[in-house]
């Protein structure tokens, strides 16, 4: 797989074919996606009218995607490719887009992958390992779902445990954030994308430097504010936690230097 440290794309849109996907993977694969770049379009497309596609409304809606309704003209035909294969030309002609993530294992997107490298675009696909060899081969780089963790239900919120350990570890917290309120959320999820961001952006030492991190936790979590999980800085939630990871500072002619992380096994 290619490496997401020799890109990084401004502009991508990453289409959705709900046919022929996992629902349960969705998530990690905007998460997968967000190592590349920036994704400003999501779409998902589907005839949604379909007793199999019911589970998609509640991601769909909590991910922000943009659902794209496609009738069967024709019993027993799906149009779902066509119309997907038509937004995405229409994507490559506004020449706003720099890079492009078809998630499908669908053998019929071969031809359109083909056409978006030819015009310049960087073109990602997303799908099962049954994904026919032309389809992957078509692609610059190929993510196989098998390999992405499923999304499994919230659990539930223990702020009072993330308090104790806050405290014990000795990391300051804002006077303006009680420790205590049941309203602090989880810290599973940011671990799980710290470990992400450590696999994709490590350095030769194994090493990866804190802002890069907090860069790609803002592109999957837009709403991300250390402030919420009673830390000031990412890098104080990091040392809370050494048990997790090994931290690094590197001086810079500055004050501040570099902060830097890598996960422990």
């Amino acid at each position: 797989m290619n490496d997401p440290r020799d890109n990084d794309f401004q502009s991508m849109a990453v289409l959705i074919d709900a046919d022929n996907t996992q629902l349960p993977k969705i998530e990690s694969v905007l998460h997968e996606l967000s190592a590349y770049g920036r994704i400003i379009v999501k779409k998902a497309y589907g005839n949604w009218k379909k007793q199999i596609l019911s589970k998609w409304e509640d991601e769909i809606k909590r991910l922000a995607i943009k659902a794209e309704q496609q009738f069967d003209y024709v019993a027993g035909k799906n149009t779902t490719d066509i119309a997907m294969v038509i937004d995405a030309m229409d994507l490559l002609h506004t020449g706003m887009y720099d890079a492009v993530a078809l998630v499908s294992s669908d053998s019929d997107f071969t031809p359109l992958a083909v056409r978006l490298r030819e015009s310049g675009m960087y073109v990602i696909g997303v799908g099962e390992k049954k994904t026919p060899e032309a389809f992957c081969n078509a692609c610059d780089d190929f993510i196989y779902l098998e390999y992405l963790k499923s999304s499994e239900p919230k659990k539930e919120k223990k702020a009072d445990k993330k308090s104790q350990k806050s405290k014990k570890q000795g990391a300051s917290a804002p006077e303006s954030i009680d420790e205590k309120d049941n309203d602090t959320p989880d810290l599973d999820e940011i671990h799980t994308l710290l470990r992400i961001a450590y696999e994709k952006y490590q350095d030769d030492d194994g090493f990866i430097n804190v802002s890069s991190a907090g860069t790609y936790i803002k592109r999957v979590k837009p709403e991300f504010n250390t402030y919420l999980y009673g830390f000031q800085k990412l890098s104080d939630l990091i040392r809370a936690y050494p048990e997790r990871y090994e931290i690094k500072r590197y001086p810079t002619s500055g004050n501040a230097g570099v902060v830097m992380y890598r996960c422990r096994n």
